[in-house]
């Protein structure tokens, strides 16, 4: 379970270091580019809703060996893309056993792992989801800069293979409903629902957020969730039981988890960025930055799994959000002089409470679902956590934008060389000739997109304070052991 879900959130990461070289070969725009990641991005929105009816119908084993296989498969496809347009149809093809691949994990997970032992399960299970985006970044730069972009799409071929022939040796068959009829409104319904959604909100900076195709997308996408709820509490069979949702331990664990993990990837998305645009680093070297936060979590979180089935979710998350409130607070500071052994001192900090709380929260609300539901909880999880980080992204990358342009505006008035206000270094600069402002220019360049990550991590830690209060509402003390679901050995 470990690899496949590895495999499958690294793709997501590793490609992003990749998308300029990719432009550049392509000789694509980068509203065009952006397809690489939107196109990828709307087919999970898709796909992910279905992963529950497709796993009863076609069996989680043989549902999970079709997905490694075919994610290998498209990933090869996309190393082989030799213009634009086949690398968008290869993404697209490689979404679909991708979002696959984490519900149908999750589902097995459950399944296979006695309740007793969820929570260490769990914390070895979540390497995969907090690993791969840690270490993509380095991985993808050491590809990208030394050896070729293409590799970023192969290295996930041996992986497939590897976890397939694993999952054959190793996974039993396991007991499930094979006649459930597919609910095909419901599916047009949460399919219109999410691709509105997140083309909305992919494209909102493009089109404009007071646009009319946003508006309209968006207007869109609310009437279809409205619609596939009052269709799924009507059916017999509903694609999704969202009646997952009136359980509130699991419901709360949405919430912390979209609050959580819009977080992570918001620092994920933009410490990389002000390390390669503002300080001029190498992608390679920015990876390694971000490297030693992946280190961490991955001794962590098997220790927060552990500690979950001895103490229960609420202390373990408590103390997590609140070692990484402290970490989000420490980067409200990042500033044109800030050095690296302090970006890794502050996203170390950060990812270590990641790592304490994200497993046991995740974990004590699907154990709070009735085993006959766990997998629309499952697909449930992952539609909520693909949305948030969508929303999370675009509302952050909205207000860096805003602030970028206000903060700009504020000063490029200093920069004047003609009236009264004339700094007399700038005069002097400006007899240089036109480059001779150039240096306070890129300093000037700097110092805003510094101040305006400052904002965004602001934002990030009042997140970590709301994420901070709803854990006072986690279910506390030790899991009960109820008993072992049932499985039937190959």
């Amino acid at each position: 379970m470990v690899v496949g879900m590895f495999m499958s959130v690294l793709d997501t990461s590793i490609v992003n270091v990749a998308i300029p070289t990719m432009q550049g070969q392509f000789g694509a725009s980068p509203d065009q580019i952006s397809w690489v990641a939107t196109a990828y991005t709307l087919c999970l929105g898709v796909v992910v809703p279905t992963s529950a009816w497709l796993g009863e119908r076609l069996g989680l084993r043989r549902m999970y060996l079709m997905s490694l296989l075919g994610f290998s498969l498209f990933s090869a496809l996309c190393g082989t893309a030799t213009s634009l347009n086949m690398m968008i149809i290869f993404r697209i093809l490689q979404a679909v056993p991708g979002g696959v691949i984490p519900v149908t994990c999750l589902t097995i997970l459950y399944k296979l792992v006695p309740p007793q032992r969820i929570g260490v399960a769990m914390g070895m299970y979540g390497l995969g989801i907090v690993f791969a985006p840690g270490i993509g970044p380095a991985l993808g730069g050491y590809l990208v800069e030394y050896v070729d972009w293409r590799l970023i799409f192969y290295i996930n071929v041996p992986v497939g293979i590897i976890g397939a022939i694993a999952a054959i040796f190793v996974l039993p068959k396991f007991a499930g409903a094979k006649g459930r009829k597919f609910d095909l409104p419901g599916f047009v319904c949460i399919a219109t629902a999410a691709f509105s959604l997140l083309l909305a909100v992919s494209e909102g900076q493009q089109w404009g957020w007071t646009g009319y195709r946003v508006l309209i997308l968006l207007a869109l996408s609310v009437n279809m969730f409205a619609l596939f709820a009052v269709i799924e509490l009507s059916v017999a069979e509903p694609l999704l039981d969202i009646r997952a949702l009136r359980y509130w331990p699991f419901t709360n664990s949405l919430l912390l988890i979209a609050v959580l993990s819009t977080g992570m990837f918001a620092v994920l998305y933009y410490v990389p960025q002000f390390l390669q645009n503002g300080q001029g680093i190498t992608p390679m070297n920015t990876g390694l930055v971000i490297l030693p936060q992946a280190a961490v979590m991955v001794l962590i979180m098997p220790l927060a799994g552990r500690l979950y089935d001895r103490f229960g979710a609420r202390w373990p998350a408590m103390i997590g959000v609140l070692i990484s409130l402290v970490g989000s607070y420490m980067m409200i500071d990042i500033s044109a002089d800030t050095s690296r052994p302090e970006m890794i001192i502050w996203t170390v900090i950060r990812s270590a409470g990641l790592a304490l709380a994200f497993m046991p929260i995740m974990t004590v609300g699907l154990s709070a679902l009735p085993p006959s539901i766990v997998t629309s909880g499952s697909a449930i999880s992952q539609i909520a956590q693909r949305v948030s980080n969508a929303l999370g992204v675009a509302a952050l990358g909205a207000l860096a934008t805003a602030q970028q342009a206000q903060l700009y505006s504020d000063r490029s008035s200093l920069l004047t060389s003609t009236g009264p206000n004339v700094l007399p270094a700038v005069s002097d600069m400006q007899q240089q000739g036109q480059g001779g402002i150039l240096p306070m220019w890129q300093q000037l360049q700097t110092e805003i997109m510094a101040q305006t990550y400052s904002n965004i991590f602001l934002v990030t830690t009042v997140g970590m304070v709301i994420a901070l209060i709803l854990t006072f509402f986690l279910k506390g003390g030790r899991p009960a052991a109820g008993q072992e679901r049932e499985i039937v050995e190959m």
